[in-house]
């Protein structure tokens, strides 16, 4: 485990980003805002990371209290990572920085590695309620805990229950929803997301 590094100021930013600055750290926890993840998971998630780097950073959150690895019973038997509660308070920090960032993301570059759950945070901060969306992509489907206080943000695949909403958008409009071009609500009124569902999220869509 490497030492943690400090900026040595006394300021709660400064610490802050202490814990979180350095480079992977807040895209793992991204992807572990999913619930538990795997290390081969994670690794296959975050393109481009080495695995040494990845394990040291894992540790670094373990001792930090940002994450805890535990191990599933059987048959599953294999070791999972998951945030702490203090982990997952930094969704909102997330969230904001994925605001701000709306602006940098351009049109995709060749180079550029994309996962559809990547979508999952603009998309959240597009809707307002509480309950389960499923997000139906070109890329892959994935679904939403909206409103989710505790738990997951997002899971991969279908919804394991029966979804109050089901969104069925392509990439292009999920691109200019994180880019701020386009909200959920305007995307809804304007056909190219189609809202199914009988749920309050579904009704509250469609009458917007």
């Amino acid at each position: 485990m490497s030492p943690r590094r400090s900026y040595d100021q006394y300021c709660s930013a400064a610490r802050a980003l202490d814990v979180v600055g350095d480079r992977w750290t807040l895209l793992i926890v991204r992807e572990l805002l999913a619930g538990p993840r795997r290390y081969t998971d994670l690794h296959a998630d975050l393109p481009g990371v080495s695995t040494d780097v990845l394990a040291s950073r894992l540790k670094d959150m373990e001792r930090d209290g940002l994450a805890t690895r535990r191990r599933l019973p059987p048959p599953g038997a294999a070791y999972v990572y998951e945030l702490t509660r203090r982990g997952g308070r930094l969704l909102p920090v997330l969230q904001a920085l994925g605001a701000w960032g709306e602006g940098e993301l351009g049109e995709r570059r060749p180079t550029d590695a994309l996962r559809a759950h990547w979508f999952a945070l603009p998309l959240a901060r597009g809707l307002n309620g509480e309950g389960v969306v499923e997000v139906r992509l070109d890329e892959g489907d994935f679904h939403l805990f909206v409103g989710a206080q505790d738990g997951p943000l997002y899971g991969y695949g279908p919804a394991p229950v029966e979804p109050d909403a089901r969104l069925d958008l392509d990439t292009d409009t999920c691109t200019a929803v994180a880019q701020g071009e386009l909200t959920v609500l305007d995307a809804v009124r304007s056909g190219r997301i189609a809202v199914s569902g009988d749920g309050p999220l579904a009704k509250e869509l469609r009458e917007a």
